[in-house]
């Protein structure tokens, strides 16, 4: 499971409008609403471009985001 919240804040931190992350990825910003509300999953094209666009450098880093284990 993805760590929407985290990458939400990463998107407020950097400054970008959620319209350019989407034009980024490729898609409409409707599409990112739904990816970062877990209504959706980012495709691997996609985390490429997320983590270049926001600095997500480590792979450790990359696994905490995108790889979060799910507690119940």
């Amino acid at each position: 499971m993805t760590d929407t919240d985290k990458i939400k804040q990463l998107i407020s931190e950097s400054g970008f409008k959620m319209q350019y992350v989407a034009s980024k990825l490729g898609i409409t910003r409707a599409a990112l609403s739904l990816k970062l509300n877990n209504k959706s999953e980012f495709k691997t094209s996609e985390v490429a471009v997320l983590c270049e666009l926001l600095g997500i450098n480590s792979l450790e880093k990359k696994e905490e985001i995108f790889f979060m284990k799910k507690v119940d």
